[in-house]
């Protein structure tokens, strides 16, 4: 077996071996999960082994964060398999810290914490809409792991949209030098998102799971038949999703890819330079499952 990366539980261990790698003029990459790894977080740490370069250095961090968890939520219930993950990335190999503190480390003082970290406007729609905080505590967290990690870049799943346009605009705002990279989505041979809750799902709704990703394509394919209103390709979506029978639909939107923010008709002008995110949020019994596309429109339809 190989062998596995060091494990740090505090973040002045943290910072002592990422101030060291800075000081050897290495660069330095993090991977934010909160662990239960599966290929599309490998598929990440792949993509920050090639942005660090041969003589870089790479951070997995493994924390699952409660305060971005609402009440009701499956924060008890998460995947917790710290052992396994170590495994995986020792047979992925190129990582060379893990960072998995506990939650008292990360906070403190106590939850709720007191100091956060939010970014207004963005997470009004979409997952924000019905999960109010979450999006806060996304912010919190990275803020901590910015700060434990010394990361001169980070890559994030382009499957949480929403989260990675935040955290483009909270790193920019407040000027914290680290780049922000988005690796696209990994998906199943019949097209389901890689998701650590697909483990939840039941033969029967993983079956019929792959409804998400249909519903995309077929959003995708009215837009490249000339469809421009929002509200016909939402409509789209939602009638492929409903041809599932066990899926609940959350929400089918398309808002402007940089602001988050719904749409009526779509454009090749600005402010979204014809850029669009067509997101999902489906549930299948208590599990919850999101997807989206970039839709791109280069004329008036």
């Amino acid at each position: 077996m190989p062998t596995r990366p060091p494990v740090h539980r505090t973040i002045e261990a943290m910072q002592a071996e990422a101030d060291a790698a800075r000081a050897a003029g290495r660069r330095l990459v993090l991977v934010p999960t909160m662990g239960a790894l599966h290929d599309g977080h490998l598929a990440l740490v792949r993509e920050a082994r090639q942005r660090a370069g041969g003589d870089g250095h790479v951070t997995v961090s493994v924390f699952v964060n409660p305060t971005q968890f609402g009440p009701g939520e499956d924060f008890e219930a998460y995947p917790r398999t710290l052992d396994a993950d170590l495994d995986a990335l020792a047979e992925a190999g190129g990582v060379d810290a893990v960072f998995a503190p506990s939650a008292g480390v990360m906070y403190p003082f106590g939850l709720p914490p007191w100091v956060t970290v939010s970014v207004r406007d963005l997470d009004r729609h979409l997952c924000g809409a019905t999960r109010p905080g979450h999006f806060e505590g996304v912010t919190t967290v990275v803020t901590k792991l910015f700060l434990a990690c010394r990361p001169h870049l980070a890559v994030f799943g382009q499957k949480d949209a929403q989260q990675l346009a935040i955290l483009r605009r909270m790193t920019a705002e407040l000027g914290f030098g680290v780049e922000l990279v988005g690796h696209p989505i990994v998906r199943e041979p019949d097209g389901l998102a890689l998701s650590s809750r697909n483990r939840y799902l039941s033969d029967e709704e993983r079956a019929q799971a792959v409804v998400l990703s249909q519903a995309l394509r077929a959003a995708e394919a009215a837009v490249e038949l000339g469809e421009r209103d929002a509200a016909a390709i939402r409509g789209t979506m939602e009638a492929q999703v409903a041809a599932a029978p066990l899926a609940r639909l959350q929400y089918a939107e398309v808002v402007d890819a940089d602001a988050l923010q719904p749409v009526d008709t779509l454009s090749p002008e600005r402010p979204s330079g014809g850029r669009y995110l067509a997101a999902l949020a489906v549930y299948f019994g208590d599990t919850r499952l999101i997807d989206n596309t970039t839709l791109m429109v280069r004329d008036a339809g």
